[in-house]
């Protein structure tokens, strides 16, 4: 959400932000409806002070002995207009805060400008691509084959993009949420959260999912959300306050279930684990001070590299140009994971800085030490790591030959010591 008087005061500025989002100027009709909206809520003042002068003229009337019938009449006729001009202001302001909710984010200036992914920038990789003396399958081969993913029993159940888990690969998902979690929380100074999956319309539009993504999302009957990603309740904790400044940052890590309904991703990985209904996902939301959000990005994408470091799995950094940019993000880092059944790297991470995108959303505010006026909050979210991502670029990439997979050191402990997975295991 944006600041109309920022708008008013940086009109040049605004429309070449959103000419990098490849949308059309939309500051003049926005400080048009702005000035509609003043002049009717001045309309309104100057009818109550109006109002109040009249208010006392009917009293020194009376006083005099004289009929104030005329006044009295007036004074009811100013009333009306009032609230005829206040309504008026009411509904301008619906409308100006209605256009302002479906604008995107402005990039930074260091976003690259892009059309596509394709446009998006490579900062680094790590890790060696591994090499196979055979050809690698993809995991929905692998886990099949080991009669441990089974997408036509949740057919059946569920319908398409939901899988059943089972034995190895059921106890491995969740491994590696207890793994990413603890890493999180004992070596990266995050605070483990328990957040509700579902929520209401209010939490969605103050992270940004509402109103324009509303297709993309499940709505229960009673009319709350299941949460599309743990951002949502997380980045809501400070929702409507103003925290203590020495509070600051505050960093929440959540596992939760995750669900989207994939609208227009039609044809898109529709086999595998890759794109589904329900998925498992550790999140990171950090709110920081203004000055510190930068920082704030890079180490929060730290963390998610740190995750696949200690899996052993190649990756590389990307920096989303302006036309793959999410929409309440101002600069966002992708973590690509190899996936070698598919000979590339696919999404596991996207961290992004919001700025005060959601905090005026949801008016979220610290005040300064010594400050007697308050200053929005920046926030920032990121995956630490989609888990059932994760899971597939563990399976592709410790894939033997006979169809086993390797278990990462790392993981060993959650998995009870299981060193290979195998279908005779």
């Amino acid at each position: 959400m944006f600041d109309i008087k920022w708008i008013r005061e940086n009109p040049d500025d605004f429309d070449k932000g959103l000419a990098r989002r490849q949308l059309d100027p939309q500051s003049s009709a926005l400080i048009a409806l702005d000035k509609q909206r003043r002049d009717a809520e001045t309309q309104a003042q100057e009818l109550q002070a109006s109002r109040n002068k009249l208010s006392k003229e009917i009293g020194n009337a009376k006083a005099r002995g004289e009929d104030a019938a005329d006044i009295i009449a007036e004074v009811s006729r100013s009333k009306e207009a009032q609230a005829e001009a206040e309504e008026q202001a009411r509904l301008l302001t619906e409308q100006l805060t209605d256009a302002l909710s479906v604008i995107p984010n402005l990039p930074l200036d260091s976003v690259p400008d892009g059309d596509n992914e394709s446009d998006n920038r490579e900062e680094r990789t790590w890790g060696d691509i591994p090499s196979f003396d055979f050809v690698p399958r993809e995991h929905f081969d692998l886990g099949e084959a080991l009669g441990l993913m089974d997408f036509d029993t949740a057919a059946k159940m569920s319908g398409a993009r939901f899988v059943l888990l089972t034995g190895a690969l059921a106890r491995m998902e969740r491994a590696l949420a207890a793994f990413m979690l603890d890493l999180h929380t004992n070596e990266h100074d995050l605070t483990e959260v328990n957040p509700p999956a579902l929520v209401r319309d209010t939490a969605l539009y103050n992270t940004g999912q509402l109103p324009k993504f509303g297709e993309d999302l499940f709505k229960t009957e009673d009319g709350l959300w299941m949460i599309p990603t743990a951002e949502v309740p997380l980045t809501n904790i400070v929702a409507g306050e103003i925290v203590d400044e020495a509070t600051l940052p505050r960093r929440y890590a959540a596992m939760t279930w995750c669900f989207r309904s994939e609208a227009g991703s039609s044809g898109k990985d529709t086999r595998g684990m890759i794109r589904q209904h329900q998925f498992t996902k550790v999140e990171m939301v950090s709110i920081v001070k203004p000055e510190n959000s930068e920082d704030e990005l890079e180490r929060m994408t730290g963390c998610a590299e740190e995750v696949l470091k200690r899996l052993g799995l190649p990756y590389r950094v990307v920096t989303l140009c302006t036309g793959d940019l999410g929409f309440g993000a101002r600069r966002t880092f992708d973590i690509e994971v190899w996936l070698p059944g598919q000979n590339r790297y696919r999404e596991i991470s996207s961290c992004s800085n919001c700025g005060d995108f959601q905090a005026r959303r949801m008016k979220a505010r610290f005040r300064p030490e010594g400050e007697k006026g308050t200053q929005f909050v920046h926030t920032l979210n990121g995956s630490g790591l989609a888990v059932g991502r994760t899971l597939v670029a563990v399976l592709e990439n410790y894939q033997c030959a006979d169809g086993s997979i390797v278990v990462p050191e790392a993981l060993r402990p959650y998995m009870g010591g299981l060193e290979v997975i195998s279908a005779d295991a």
